[in-house]
């Protein structure tokens, strides 16, 4: 008998915050957040982190807990889900999986196996000494030399995200492999819960709108003096929290590289682009259900009986509110 268990996820944006409070107060859940930024101490606000106050009360896992110059990847996202996972069922509560990474949903859902991964492998020191001696044409130097051995990773990853193409470089060079053919066989693999997915989307105009009313909510709430408090504490470009959306863009500002009005424009044009990725990837899933936001009014509340529908349809346990 597999366990019960809700995905909630979408773009960024698109408001799954909201929805998975709602969701967690009617199923006596509890959430635990697929997000690789919101896990980290002292980085709130550029990673749109959910506030005590939005808790309502609902316990919340894997947030809050790294510190900025620790490493998090998707095997310990894994690991550390599936803990909270334990915990949560122990409890006779339903989990409920909020956040927009679909890589490590992925590796949640179907119980994707990752190799032993050296931390300092001949080959990674290879590829990251290339990095630094190409300078700022690295990004464009590694994602070609990806694209020659792997097309489809490079199609799939963008440039920028130099820690992602360095790891699919290695995965061929040490396995002979592309990466990309062992997550399309890892996708076959069958889940190892009874679950629901729902991906959040909604018009990409009115997506693209409320993206740049985030960035500006953030500048407003302190962004730039956020990121300076993270450099002050030791934390620098290098570090995997630091190569956020929202950190690398102000680093630039505050660097010299940029002015604000640049940074900010960059964030907000990489952050649509992230969207849009991120709803090509939800596409590629299977089982998944689309909850369409069309901008009526009550579109919460439909989104909403339809879950709590398909709940009962599917024979989750609903505990009885009075």
């Amino acid at each position: 008998m597999k366990q019960p268990l809700i995905i909630l996820t979408g773009p960024t944006a698109v408001g799954k915050t909201a929805l998975s409070i709602r969701l967690a107060k009617a199923l006596d859940g509890e959430i635990v957040s697929a997000d690789s930024m919101q896990v980290y101490r002292h980085m709130d606000i550029g990673s749109a982190k959910i506030t005590a106050q939005e808790m309502e009360g609902v316990p919340h896992h894997l947030i809050d807990v790294l510190d900025p110059w620790e490493e998090f990847n998707v095997a310990a996202f894994q690991k550390m889900a599936l803990q909270a996972m334990e915990g949560i069922y122990a409890r006779g509560h339903l989990p409920i999986i909020t956040g927009g990474t679909g890589f490590y949903i992925q590796a949640l859902l179907y119980g994707v196996e990752f190799e032993e991964d050296p931390e300092d492998s001949p080959v990674r020191r290879e590829l990251y000494d290339l990095a630094r001696r190409e300078g700022e044409s690295a990004p464009q130097v590694l994602h070609a030399m990806l694209a020659q051995v792997d097309p489809e990773s490079a199609s799939a990853i963008h440039p920028n995200n130099v820690k992602r193409v360095i790891r699919a470089i290695e995965y061929f060079r040490l396995t002979g492999t592309p990466i990309s053919r062992h997550n399309a066989a890892m996708r076959k693999k069958e889940a190892d819960y009874h679950f629901l997915y729902y991906v959040l989307t909604m018009d990409r105009e009115r997506l693209y709108g409320r993206i740049d009313k985030r960035v500006d909510q953030m500048l407003s709430q302190g962004l730039v003096e956020e990121v300076s408090r993270l450099r002050t504490m030791g934390c620098c470009r290098g570090q995997t929290a630091m190569q956020g959306l929202g950190y690398k863009e102000i680093l630039d500002y505050l660097d010299g590289k940029c002015s604000l009005d640049e940074a900010v424009y960059v964030l907000k044009r990489d952050t649509r682009h992230f969207a849009k990725r991120q709803l090509t990837w939800f596409k590629r899933e299977r089982d998944v259900r689309w909850l369409n936001l069309d901008g009526e009014p009550g579109e919460q509340d439909r989104v909403f009986s339809q879950i709590m529908k398909e709940c009962g349809e599917e024979g989750f346990p609903l505990p009885q509110k009075g």
